[in-house]
């Protein structure tokens, strides 16, 4: 009796996931668990990027957790079908997928969300609801700071090619540069899916880690004379120009790159909603509910793509380093064009507003305003920052688009 009893008890424990880290190289799985539990200790102490961080992180824990099966894929049954050759009239037997034999797991579903491209135009969606463009139409030369941050995201491509990179993994890795998690997404699942773990949990971590990147990055591309620059305040924009600019942008940069239609759509339907004072609860909507609700599924699933089979190799690390560098790139791009409108303006441009041309809105904006008020606490480089700001959202979607149109 005690010894069926202890059977049963060693086949329990056989059967569990604690008995699974000590099989093979599993016990990577808990240095995964230990990244995981970092990542829960950033977004709740420190609260950098808690909305995207905590969902990633437990998402990430979940999947490193043995036998969860919550990232399996549904299993098809083969049939045995016997055919007849076309050439040669000889019957032959073959097989093919039959009906579903057992459920994926519950991650897996929500994941194809994000390869199907679903999820990342519904954020953008939101930002556009969230949005106000009337810092960017206010002042059209921010346009430039926003392309100028792009730099990074090509830097980075160049970079990946030199390592051996196919042009679509080097293409993935270089959106990083442009902070921005849903097009680092949408991007990643139509080029190099295989790599959407690394890249995604790369382009969330630096996004969440800009209060920390950007501002020694910019102390040391400008003096304090640039940093203290006062800006004079932005005209009042009109209504009819908010409405018209989500319509006529979508119209453009769509029939110039149609592969940005899915994100520059959505961000401009969202935006229009806000602005046409006619479908507020949309906006609202899509703001607050439709938003919060896709930015859990798209952290939780993608954190369950961060296996330790598959995730701790070197090319992780490699693609970590590449995506410091677009990030910090494109920040010295956009601060250094920030430079040469200082200059040519006659000192009335903040070169700090040029950092925010990266697509972290409204984050990188807020830390231009930070790093410009500790040297002259009269300054307000906010509402300037967002022009920029704005304007790297959409260049990010454009150089997503050209990637796309390239190596699709």
């Amino acid at each position: 009796m005690f010894e069926m009893l202890e059977e049963a008890v060693l086949d329990f424990f056989a059967s569990s996931g604690f008995a699974q880290f000590f099989v093979g190289d599993n016990y990577k799985f808990l240095i995964m668990i230990v990244v995981a539990l970092f990542f829960m200790y950033l977004a709740i102490v420190k609260k950098f990027e808690p909305l995207l961080l905590l969902p990633i992180s437990f998402g990430m824990l979940l999947a490193n957790l043995p036998n969860s099966g919550l990232m399996s894929e549904p299993v098809k049954e083969l049939i045995n079908v016997i055919g007849v050759d076309t050439s040669s009239g000889m019957p032959y037997l073959a097989q093919v997928p039959g009906e579903t034999t057992t459920v994926g797991g519950m991650l897996w579903y929500i994941y194809q969300g994000d390869v199907l491209g679903i999820f990342p135009p519904l954020i953008f969606m939101g930002v556009g609801a969230l949005t106000d463009f009337g810092p960017l139409i206010a002042n059209p030369k921010s346009i430039l700071l926003g392309a100028a941050a792009q730099f990074g995201i090509f830097a980075a491509f160049l970079g990946a090619l030199a390592l051996g990179f196919t042009p679509q993994e080097a293409a993935s890795i270089g959106i990083i540069g442009g902070a921005d998690g849903p097009t680092a997404i949408f991007t990643t699942t139509n080029l190099a899916p295989h790599l959407l773990s690394r890249i995604t949990v790369a382009a969330y971590s630096y996004m969440a880690l800009i209060p920390i990147i950007q501002p020694p990055i910019m102390k040391l591309l400008t003096t304090k004379k640039e940093r203290m620059v006062k800006m004079e305040q932005l005209r009042t924009v009109s209504q009819k120009e908010k409405i018209l600019f989500p319509i006529i942008t979508a119209m453009l940069v769509i029939l110039i790159l149609p592969d940005t239609a899915s994100l520059i759509g959505m961000l401009m339907l969202g935006n229009l909603f806000r602005e046409s004072g006619v479908t507020q609860k949309l906006a609202t909507h899509a703001s607050e509910a439709l938003m919060y609700i896709v930015s859990i599924f798209i952290g939780i699933s993608v954190g369950a793509t961060t296996r330790a089979d598959q995730f701790l190799e070197f090319e992780t690390i490699e693609i970590l380093i590449l995506g410091l560098a677009a990030f910090a790139f494109s920040t010295a791009g956009g601060v250094l064009l920030g430079k040469v409108m200082c200059k040519l303006s006659g000192g009335k441009v903040n070169p700090l507003i040029g950092a925010a041309g990266v697509s972290a809105v409204p984050m990188a904006a807020r830390v231009a305003q930070k790093v410009g008020q500790e040297e002259n606490p009269n300054n307000y480089l906010l509402m300037h920052a967002m022009g920029p700001n704005v304007a790297g959202v959409i260049g990010s979607a454009i150089a997503s688009g050209i990637f796309l149109s390239l190596y699709r």
